[in-house]
Formats: structure tokens, sequence, C-alpha cells
């Protein structure tokens, strides 16, 4: 689909990027690493080695520019010809005051902002002329070619000359009017995708195979196995059939649970075992020119209760295009006359369109922008409004930035953003994490970016705080402390932390605002008080656990070994170590438990300490031969012998079959370079962990970002030698890092997607719009798709036909000093009809009259 449509330090140069070596870099993973599990190194190789020309340098501008060096191109040219104004200042949050009152280019102001975010890539400049009768051949010099603010005449142009060129140059135009944004890509005649989804393929184990025409395959345990009509997938370790074995089928999807695989009646019948996974199979993609698009364009259709809203913008943008070509401008705000000629050019693109005028009067100053688009009352609710944000990282920055724009919490306006974070700023940070360089690594992310903020928008007031938000900061963020708050927000990371933050505004009756990203995909989600259900409302599937005995003797797929490798690493170098150091917490001296082991007493923890005492290495050559012993244990000796191939069960089932896979155990061989480094790995781990304090050990906690501290080196050596053992295909470092550390994927335009749509969501709490109003989103922007959906209504239980009471409902009795049990009861049954069968507190009864002695609790107070 071409068109889409939503509400919602270098030289200078003349068209120039220049020239640098086209060798492959190599990729810095503790800047990247997140992204590249969402891009893949294939991708991310390309990027490096890629130039792009992105012209204006207004808000929209600004935000690509930010995006694109973020994610590690090449050569980054920003072009434009415009000098900063006031008006500027309430959309691109990289120019400053100064840049107005100094009359900058605004490609010149904005470029060592820009510049500094990532040092892999050459930011340059221009602020030629780019119009109808400009020579494009400089375009030939880069691979993207992107354009903002740029007329639609020029806009075909510059399409049909990056389409017809040879190899084509992707071409995108964007535009950004008010809350109404259109995006068109032109990437060429054969576009190749070669991963149409972005999704992993991950391995499911088979329950059986028909002999037949076509062939039915069920899988294990009742799986989904998420396939398409269409798709391929690819059969190992099948047994009986073995020539499904690595050969790719094109399946007919039958069930959730099953599907054909073509004629299968003339292989071997089918015994047990194999697993399937899905093939990545490339698609090439045709794209039209913008001339062609315009007169039949396809349009995404993000809210399916407003279908006709995508072509209505679409005729709305063309009279805009109309106007601005016929007047050499665009309609001014809160202009009748050219309201009406705009209305006029769109009836002629699309019948009975309406277009509703907000009525603005200009200020000229720096929300002039926004009270266009949401008039003068709305802009100073936002300033004086009260938000909590709770998180400051990839979401929180985005959030941060976007509060400035729209002036949220001024501090002449009594208003204020308050937000706390208690981590620090890590180097992998910087890729996403906008308001972050890397002077500012080790500090705390809230204090800085909330420096960051206020460059953008001096006039704010934000209150940095390094609390965690939880029980035991309530004394902090007690009921007095959301009292003063008009609105919470999440920019958080994991569910826990979520349903507590949404537990306290519920019962502090303060609306949420919640988003989540994980690689291309995000969500957001609105809880407004007496209108929709809250977060805890609904829960997720619980995250599925692998069984000790699958970790311990069963492993079938590469996530057991890791996690394997995972949890020795723990037990050796924090675990035993922590339990050392307390046993010693307890104990004066090693003369002491001596003495009391001769008395036989029974110490806890003591067969522990000596063990470790007794292996405890004094010099190189005892390290590595514990390191050889610790092999030997892991990989050879410990390992769950296998019985006899064809030994049945109680159920007359194999005992090896899938997903069970016979270990062998591994013989010593210094020639492996495998083995040869899981030895040493496991010898330079524990370096340093025993203290030259006589009884002190220092537990070593998993980083996995360091590549320095040798705790990735251990868990990916342990982890593919145990895959070995067990015949299971072995994954990569990269892989590896993310299993282990359970690294979340994610990209930085993902993230100034959700943090934008909830900033929308934010407009329409402050203007207290009706339940119709609010929108949730799920979106994927691997495919593409963004899903509109209204948020869920809140439940109400009816206690009778007159009484009925929801989450958000709160019954206040007010009572005095010598207020007792007995005038609680009489003034809930006074106030709202009811008589108290019970009352409880927490989980403490107060009053059951069945209970001997309460009836005597109905004086107290």
């Amino acid at each position: 689909m071409n068109l889409s449509y939503t509400d919602s330090a270098s030289r200078t140069s003349e068209f120039s990027p220049p020239e640098m070596s086209a060798d492959s870099m190599e990729i810095d993973d503790s800047l990247y690493s997140r992204q590249r599990y969402v891009l893949g190194d294939s991708a991310m190789q390309q990027m490096a080695q890629s130039s792009v020309f992105l012209s204006g340098m207004g808000g929209l501008g600004v935000e690509i520019a930010k995006n694109i060096v973020l994610a590690g191109v090449k050569v980054l040219t920003l072009h434009d010809t415009k000098l900063c104004e006031t008006w500027d200042l309430g959309s691109n949050f990289f120019l400053r005051q100064d840049d107005v009152l100094t009359q900058r280019n605004r490609a010149l102001a904005v470029h060592p902002r820009v510049a500094e975010l990532n040092p892999y890539v050459h930011v340059d400049t221009s602020s030629s002329s780019l119009d109808l009768s400009t020579d494009l051949c400089f375009l030939k010099r880069y691979q993207c070619v992107i354009l903002t603010e740029a007329r639609l005449s020029l806009q075909k142009k510059i399409n049909d000359f990056c389409h017809f060129h040879q190899p084509p140059i992707r071409f995108i135009g964007c535009d950004a009017y008010g809350i109404c944004v259109r995006v068109f890509c032109d990437f060429g005649d054969q576009f190749e995708v070669s991963d149409p989804t972005g999704e992993e393929a991950k391995e499911m184990f088979i329950q059986n195979i028909t002999q037949g025409n076509p062939g039915v395959v069920t899988c294990m345990d009742s799986r989904t196995h998420g396939l398409q009509t269409g798709q391929s997938v690819l059969f190992r370790e099948v047994n009986g059939m073995v020539t499904l074995n690595g050969t790719a089928r094109q399946v007919t999807v039958l069930s959730p649970y099953s599907f054909a695989v073509g004629d299968t009646s003339c292989l071997q019948p089918y015994a047990h075992g194999g697993y399937f996974l899905l093939v990545k199979t490339p698609r090439t993609y045709s794209f039209e020119t913008m001339e062609q698009q315009l007169s039949e364009p396809q349009v995404l259709t993000p809210d399916f209760s407003k279908p006709e809203a995508p072509l209505q913008i679409h005729a709305a943008m063309l009279a805009l295009d109309a106007f601005q070509e016929q007047h050499n401008r665009l309609p001014n705000i809160g202009c009748c006359q050219d309201a009406e000629v705009l209305v006029k050019l769109t009836e002629e693109n699309l019948k009975r369109i309406k277009i509703r005028v907000c009525v603005c009067v200009c200020r000229g100053d720096r929300y002039d922008g926004l009270r266009a688009c949401i008039g003068e009352t709305m802009c100073l609710e936002l300033h004086k409004l009260r938000v909590f944000m709770v998180g400051c990282g990839a979401i929180g920055c985005e959030m941060l930035k976007n509060f400035a724009l729209l002036g949220v919490g001024l501090a002449k306006s009594s208003g204020e953003v308050c937000v706390t974070d208690p981590d620090l700023i890590e180097k992998s940070n910087l890729n996403r994490q906008f308001l972050f360089r890397s002077q500012h690594i080790q500090k705390p992310k809230s204090s800085t970016a909330a420096v960051a903020t206020l460059e953008i928008n001096p006039e704010m007031q934000v209150d940095a705080h390094l609390n965690k938000v939880c029980p035991a900061t309530e004394g902090v963020y007690n009921d007095l402390f959301y009292s003063r708050l008009h609105l919470v927000v999440t920019a958080l990371d994991n569910v826990e932390a979520r349903r507590y933050v949404d537990s306290r505004s519920v019962s502090n009756q303060k609306a949420l605002l919640d988003s989540g990203t994980m690689g291309t995909k995000g969500h957001t989600e609105i809880i407004v008080p007496n209108l929709t259900e809250s977060y805890n409302s609904h829960r997720d599937p619980p995250e599925e656990e692998i069984p000790f005995c699958t970790l311990k003797s069963f492993p079938a797929v590469i996530e057991h070994t890791i996690q394997w490798a995972r949890d020795k690493f723990e037990s050796a170098f924090a675990h035993k170590p922590t339990i050392y150091n307390m046993f010693w917490q307890t104990h004066s001296s090693a003369e002491a438990v001596l003495q009391r082991m001769q008395q036989r007493e029974t110490l806890e923890g003591a067969f522990q300490v000596v063990k470790l005492l007794s292996r405890r290495p004094s010099q190189w050559e005892h390290c590595i031969i514990l390191a050889r012993l610790k092999f030997d244990k892991y990989f050879k000796r410990k390992v769950t012998l296998p019985p006899p191939p064809h030994t049945h069960t109680h159920t007359d089932s194999l005992f090896w079959q899938s997903p069970k896979r016979p270990p062998s155990p591994i013989e010593f061989d210094l020639k492996d370079s495998l083995q040869l480094e899981g030895t040493i790995d496991t010898l330079l781990t524990p370096d340093c962990v025993w203290t030259t304090e006589r009884l002190r050990m220092s537990p070593r906690m998993f980083e996995k970002d360091d590549d320095l501290n040798g705790h990735m080196d251990f868990v990916a050596s342990a982890s593919s030698l145990r895959a070995r053992m067990y015949s299971i295909e072995v994954a990569d470092r990269l892989k590896t890092k993310r299993i282990a550390g359970k690294i979340i994927p994610a990209i930085a335009t993902a993230t100034a997607a959700v943090a934008g749509l909830v900033s929308l969501e934010l407009v329409k709490v402050v203007g207290g719009y009706g339940f119709e109003s609010f929108n949730n989103c799920f979106f994927n922007l691997a495919i593409p798709v963004m899903v509109l959906t209204e948020a869920a209504p809140v439940k109400r239980t009816q206690i009778r036909e007159d009484i009925s009471f929801s989450i958000w409902d709160r019954w206040t009795v007010w009572g005095h000093q010598h207020f007792s049990l007995s005038d609680f009861i009489n003034a809930v049954l006074v106030n709202y009809g009811i008589e108290p069968t019970m009352v409880v507190h927490g989980v403490k009864m107060l009053y059951v009259p069945v209970m001997p002695g309460h009836n005597k609790r109905l004086k107290l107070t």
C-alpha cells in the first residue's frame, strides 16, 4: 500500500554526501543491541552503508531525522531553505529561542543536536534551492529521498526521477497538517522484502503426520501453529516419514492445530518425533508512482468504525495542495474566506465532505500551531496540567518531548510534570532514549531527562525523582500526592509495576495512560475514571515457565539449554557466594565454627561453606583444574543416561521420542574450539569472586550488556555445549544474549509512535471527551497494520434496581470523634438504603453478627 492517512558536527554540502568506505562496519552491540533483534544484522549492515536525503526541518522533519540517526545510517543530509520562526518552537524540539532571534536556517540550527545523537552517522546540511527547475542529478548519490513540507508538484517530479532511476531510489513523501497526516512510499517496481512479517520462526513439535493426499500434520499438546495458508514449513528430525526431513512444504491451514502439506501417501508411515519451523520466503512488491496513487489511492484504514475517514482526509489534503499551488501559501488560520475556498476544492475531490473550522486567535508564540488544532481553552488546560509519569526510559523520553511541545505543566500556570525512575543511563539506552548522550552514562535517567526537557521548553515545571513506585514508597506517593494530580502516565517495561500504578490510580480516581512496545509492535491503553475498565480488569496469560525436569534432564530446544546455563551462572557466582557471606554474618570466626562442629552442633549452611573453602583456588593452576573438573561434571558425568533406544514406558510409548532427546556425554578434547572456549569461560568468569578479606566472597550479579565481564561468555559456551550433548541446533551469541538477558527488542520509531498516540488521548482526557472518543491502539510497523479500538467500558455490578457500583465508585461516610460502629452502620442505611450484614477491613472481620462478642463492638468508635 502506497498511501496511509491517520488522525491523530560536520560540514555543509551542496547536495553532496561525503565519500566513505564501502567496507561493512562492525555493529556496536553495546549501542545497537535492542535494535539488532528487531532488524537483524543484514539490515543493520545495509543501513550503515546508506545515504539519506531529508528535506524540510519542521516538526515532522526533525522527528524523522532523530529516528534515522538513532537507527544508524551512513550519511544523512538535512535540507531546508526556511528560517526559524517562533511557530516552529511548538513542534521542533531541536530548535531554541536563540535560533529564532538570530533568524538561523532551520537545517543549520538543528544540525548539531541531530548529529550528536549518534557518532556513527555523518550528518551534513544544505540550504540550496530545491524547486521544479533544480537539476535532480545530485539525488543519484542517495539510496533514499524523504520530502516534507514540499509542494505536491515538486514531490511528483522528484518521485518520478527516483522511480525510473536504475537502481530505483527509495522515495518517501510525507506531510503533517494539524492532526491530519499522510505518508506516501515508492520503493520501485521490484522491491524485495526478505522477511515479510518480522516474526521469529519458532520450532513446533509434531504429534502426528497422516499418510494421504493431502497429508495432515497435527501439533503436539494442542499448540497453535500460527501459520497461514500459502506459507511454507521446514521439517526436521521426523522418524518414520524421514523423506520429509530437510524439505520445505507449502501448507494449507485446516485448524489452529493442524495443516495439510500435500501428498504423503507414497511416503513411509510416520513413527514419532520431529518438528517444523516456518520458512521465511522473500516477497517482491511493486510500488506505483505518486501520480498513479493520487488518482486511485490505496489507503490503510486504522479505525474500522470510520472507514470513510482516510479517503475524506485524502480529499482534504489534495485540496490543501491545490490551494497552495493557486495562492502560493497555505490557508490562513481562522480565515472564513480561505475556509470556503478550501471546502469547495475539497468537494471537487470528494462530495459531501464536512470540514469544521476551529476559531483561533494567533498570539505569535510557540503554541500558535497547537492553538490552531485544539483551541485556546484546551491549550490553557494543558498548561495547568499536573502529570505524574512513572518511568523515564525510551517511552518516557518521547513523552517528555511531547509534553514540552504541548506546553504541559507550565510553571506560570501552576502546572507540573513529576517524573520518577530509579535507573541510571546505560550505553545501550542511547539508541532510542534520545534525551541522553554519551556524557550522561551512569547518571540518573529522570533528572537528566528533566534538564533536557527544560531545554526544549524552559517554561515547564519538571520535578524529577529517583524512586521506584511500589508499596515501599507509598509514604512519598500517598493519597495526598495523587489528590494534586490530574492524570498518570506509565512508561514502564514490566506488567507488575503497571498493575501497581493502575491500582493506585483507580483508588485515587485518576486517569491512566499506558503504552508499551516490543520490536515493531506497540500498544496504547487509555483508562478513564467512570468510563473505562482498568488495567487490572484484564489479565494477560501467564508467562510459560520451563519445567525443572525439562531443564535438568530433557532439554528439547535451545531456550532450555540457555536457561540451564543461566541457572548455573546464578548458582555458582551469585547464590552460593551469597549463602557463604550470610553464614559468616552469624558466626564470628572460623575457630568458633570449628569448635561448635567438634561439639556435634548442627550449623545450617556449614556443609556448603566447608565445601567452598576446601575448593578455594589459591593459585592459577588450581583455577585451571577447577574449570576442567566443572567441564566433566556438567557435560560428561551429570548426564541422564538414556535407556536402550526401543525402551517403552508404562503407556507402551517410546521413552526417547519427541520432544525428549537422548543425550551424548562429551569427552574433553583440546582440539575442539567450543570445548576449549567453554573451559576458559568457566575459568575466567568467577575472577575476583574471592576477596582479599578472609571470610568474604563477592557475588556476581548477571550483567548481559558488559562484554568484558565474561558473564555472557560463560552462558553462551555452557549453553552451546549442552545443546551439542542433546543434538540441539546451537544459537549464536546474539540470540543467546537476548534469551538469557530477557531483552525486549526495541526501535525508536515504535517508541515515538506510541508516545504520539498517548499524547492524542491525553488531549481528549483534558478536554473531558465522551467514552466514544477514546481509542486504544495496536500496531505492527513491520506489516504494516494499525488498529484503533474503543476502550472497554467499565462494568457495573447491580445491587438492586436503583443501586449499582463499579471499580471507580466511592461511598463516603462522614463521621466525628465519637463515631461508633453502630453509627457507621446506621449512616450507610440512611444514606444508601442498605443495611450492612457485616463490616470488614481488608482481611479483618470487624463485625459479623454470628461471631461471639461481635455485637459488643457496635459501641466501639
